[in-house]
């Protein structure tokens, strides 16, 4: 029985803003929870909880994934980045600065989902146009339709970076 218990906490050993962090956490713990209920970082937000809306996405190794559909373990070994991991109050990241600019956001509740797939979709060279990060950026759901400022805030950031791409 002992061996069955150990073997549902593994260890984990992964970077998470630039930290590494070692522990042992449930086999069933997805990334959400584990960042929330365990590491405290709770700008990661839990919106429906099905990867349907895009409130709670990080980046993982660079690559935008939603954490409540990502178990914790699957991260041993990789880069994880949240909303507390994305600029500064003294240095804002330039998605940050174009979000406020444009007033991307009104409640504020998608607002870290939303900077975190907008930094990955300028990095992946789709924010061209204002279609192209409307459809990329189409996996992150604000219920308070802020869709134009937010379609505003990526082109600005991706013309402040240098990294605007036509995909």
């Amino acid at each position: 029985m002992d061996e069955v218990l150990a073997s549902s906490r593994p260890k984990l050993t992964f970077q998470v803003n630039g930290r590494t962090k070692s522990t042992e956490v449930e086999a069933r713990t997805t990334l959400l929870d584990f960042l929330r209920d365990h590491l405290h970082l709770t700008g990661t937000k839990k919106g429906c909880n099905e990867g349907a809306c895009g409130t709670c996405t990080v980046l993982i190794d660079g690559k935008r994934m939603n954490a409540c559909l990502t178990l914790a373990i699957q991260c041993t070994g990789r880069d994880v980045t949240t909303i507390e991991g994305v600029g500064t109050v003294d240095a804002l990241h330039p998605v940050q600065q174009a979000f406020i600019a444009h007033d991307g956001l009104q409640c504020g509740y998608c607002t870290p989902g939303q900077i975190l797939s907008a930094i990955a979709c300028i990095a992946e060279g789709h924010a061209g146009d204002p279609d192209t990060v409307r459809e990329w950026m189409s996996g992150n759901i604000c219920r308070c339709s802020a869709y134009p400022q937010i379609t505003a805030a990526v082109l600005d950031a991706a013309r402040r970076t240098g990294d605007r791409q036509d995909a």
